[in-house]
């Protein structure tokens, strides 16, 4: 995204300074992080992220306890073990402990599949609202502060913020 940023600042500077070009330029700025956080659908989407994780938690907490349950019979157990059965047992306990790990590595994985899942419809009707405002306050570009994209924002810049909350109906 930021090379995409550097890209149109690269194109915007080579078509200001060419001095050939006739048409002005419209540029506003558009906080979409501030945006996000007033979405009405994002509460429901926050919701269903964190019944997710609790999910995942739930069963790495049932391997774990299945894992601490082993260890526990192992240690109780292991002098009385033949060596076939504690080699066994060994193994159990050893193959768990890398179910566990990879379980963790899979969910930290799955969880943020699942967040981008939930958050891309109400990035696209953010999108769609910049992209409508754009072009009906006839900007030429949009940039975005909330990526950091803007090293400087002059007082002459506009801030299309609130037009793009309007545009969703929020306020």
């Amino acid at each position: 995204m930021k090379r995409v940023f550097k890209v149109l600042f690269l194109g915007i500077a080579l078509f200001v300074m060419s001095g050939t070009a006739n048409a002005q330029v419209k540029i506003a700025h558009v906080n979409t992080a501030e945006i996000l956080e007033v979405m009405p659908d994002k509460a429901k989407a926050e919701k269903d992220l964190e019944k997710y994780y609790n999910e995942l938690q739930n069963q790495l907490q049932a391997m774990a306890k299945e894992y601490q349950t082993k260890m526990q019979d192992y240690e109780a157990n292991q002098a009385t073990m033949s060596n076939l059965v504690k080699q066994s047992k060994e193994k159990e306990i050893v193959d768990l402990q890398t179910r566990i790990q990879q379980f963790q590595a899979n969910a930290e994985q799955e969880f943020e599949s699942k967040r981008a899942e939930l958050l891309k419809p109400i990035l696209d009707k953010i999108q769609n609202a910049i992209n409508a405002v754009g072009k009906e306050k006839g900007y030429t570009y949009v940039l975005d502060l909330a990526t950091g994209a803007a090293v400087y924002v002059g007082d002459a810049a506009v801030d299309c913020t609130n037009d793009v909350k309007t545009k969703l109906g929020i306020k």
